[in-house]
């Protein structure tokens, strides 16, 4: 049996979804080229703003675009879908309604995970863009489970150094906005803290020393090897 494709909706941003795939090369144990991950990547920069349409609210909605990618990567041959974005995650129902294959969602895989680590009753931290605290999408996951959940105060200097991130790449300030925040989590009580922004995920390694952490992006990493491997180890053996 050969691996199953996975097709991802990229481009929010860029590097991101860049990011993704390295670190898919590198989770894989492989003996030729043919043991990696088959991936029919759409990579679109010009999916609308989520921070436009959530935050401010003005600019296109981006779920009808998210929706014709969604089609276009199952009509190429993906089995499944994966998206390194946690903002458009709040346009999932739009991506799954215009589908037949599955979205690995990396909210509830980032519930999921927050849950086995911490058991009902555990508070987690959230280290994302405001339009993702705007969504509650990690509020409907995370209570589901029953988990709490802090977020930083200043979330203002968070989308500051998101945005930032898009036009200069990670960089020092980033990494420093990113471990304040992170402290901040740490002494409101959190028990587990959730790299959810995908621009955060360049600077991962700015998140304060000594704290349990978990990125989406490696969830969701681990959730395509697990979909797209089904059948083909055992096969193997």
């Amino acid at each position: 049996m050969t691996l199953r494709p996975i097709g991802i909706l990229g481009g929010m941003g860029p590097e991101a979804t860049i990011l993704l795939q390295r670190k898919l090369v590198e989770a894989v144990p492989v003996s030729d080229d043919r043991d990696h991950i088959p991936l029919l990547i759409d990579m679109n920069p010009q999916v609308p703003s989520r921070i436009d349409h959530l935050i401010e609210g003005k600019g296109e909605d981006p779920g009808p675009t998210l929706a014709a990618m969604a089609r276009r990567l199952q009509g190429a041959g993906a089995a499944a879908l994966a998206m390194p974005c946690n903002t458009a995650h709040h346009y999932a129902d739009a991506i799954t309604d215009a589908v037949t294959v599955p979205l690995l969602n990396m909210v509830k895989l980032a519930a999921d995970h927050a849950v086995s680590e911490l058991g009902a009753g555990g508070c987690v931290g959230v280290l994302a863009s405001p339009a993702v605290r705007r969504t509650r999408l990690f509020e409907t996951a995370l209570q589901a489970r029953g988990l709490s959940i802090v977020w930083p105060t200043d979330s203002d200097r968070l989308l500051t150094a998101i945005r930032r991130i898009k036009v200069d790449g990670p960089s020092d300030d980033a990494r420093e906005t990113l471990r304040t925040a992170s402290i901040a989590l740490a002494k409101a009580g959190a028990d587990l803290q959730l790299v959810a922004c995908s621009e955060f995920s360049l600077i991962a390694d700015g998140v304060a020393d000594e704290v349990k952490a978990a990125d989406t992006i490696d969830l969701l990493v681990h959730a395509i090897i697990e979909f797209s491997q089904i059948g083909y180890l055992s096969d193997a053996d």
